[in-house]
């Protein structure tokens, strides 16, 4: 007898402990989520949460030079006309790089950007990028700026709306998939900006920059005029434009080489713009 009471009193408690889990698992569920857990409860007020290790991804969107965290982005502004300069602070300026990407010519000066530790702007073409999607996901790891150079390098000023937008649009899906998030900088091709193309590009979220020191490196003038033209127009905010595709940039490739430790060894920061507006 007191063999079988012993035998329940097992059972009883076995069965509440089996209850007693079964509880603990509902009670992890949420209403509406299948079977996936509840999200683990914040840390008590006061409490400091754990650090999690930066990934390459969060660390690259990050400023390499002086300007602090980047601001939060509202609704695009439409402009009449573009950017032509940054505005900051100290002796920065802006090189940025048109047509491309092109293995030619795009890898190299990625190499020099590399090799002195400086981010640049590329305004890319969708065909281009298209074709050398890997050129941008080099351009994300290095923390360069990618922006939208329209899908196959049009004048505008000649097209009508849905063509403007359907160039802009597919360039913007592309850089999106190969570099990992959408332009917030566009370009038009030539430097031929009108109406529509202000509004569409601030309708897809950008912002449009054109530059201060145009080095006309397409009409290949020679490495030193084009080392010239730089250094004869580097100032606080400038816009440098050249080119890393659209004919033989091997001049331009040359002339980065030369111009870039220059430009560095005397104060300035290269870097990327950050947005106007909060």
């Amino acid at each position: 007898m007191q063999k079988d009471q012993l035998l329940t009193r097992r059972r009883a408690l076995l069965t509440g402990a089996a209850a007693l889990g079964a509880a603990g698992v509902a009670a992890a569920l949420v209403p509406g989520t299948g079977n996936r857990a509840a999200p683990p409860a914040p840390p008590a007020p006061g409490a400091q949460a754990a650090r999690r290790p930066l990934k390459p991804s969060e660390y690259r969107l990050r400023p390499l030079t002086g300007y602090g965290p980047p601001s939060a982005t509202g609704s695009t502004p439409v402009r009449t006309e573009p950017l032509l300069r940054m505005s900051g602070r100290g002796r920065t300026m802006v090189l940025t790089f048109d047509d491309g990407p092109d293995p030619r010519y795009t890898t190299p000066i990625l190499d020099t950007l590399a090799r002195y530790q400086v981010r640049a702007m590329f305004f890319v073409c969708g065909e281009m990028a298209a074709e050398n999607r890997d050129l941008l996901a080099r351009m994300a790891d290095e923390g360069h700026m990618v922006g939208n150079h329209t899908w196959s390098h049009p004048l505008l000023t000649r097209l009508g709306r849905r063509r403007i937008r359907l160039e802009m649009e597919r360039t913007c899906d592309i850089i999106e998939k190969a570099h990992g998030e959408r332009p917030q900088w566009f370009r038009a091709p030539y430097g031929a900006w009108n109406r529509a193309a202000f509004q569409l590009g601030a309708e897809l979220g950008m912002e449009p920059l054109a530059w201060t020191v145009d080095t006309l490196d397409w009409t290949t003038p020679g490495t030193a005029t084009i080392v010239d033209r730089v250094e004869d127009g580097a100032a606080p905010g400038v816009v440098v434009l050249s080119h890393d595709a659209g004919g033989d940039r091997e001049q331009s490739v040359r002339a980065l080489r030369a111009y870039l430790p220059g430009l560095l060894d005397s104060g300035y920061h290269i870097s990327v713009p950050r947005r106007q507006y909060a």
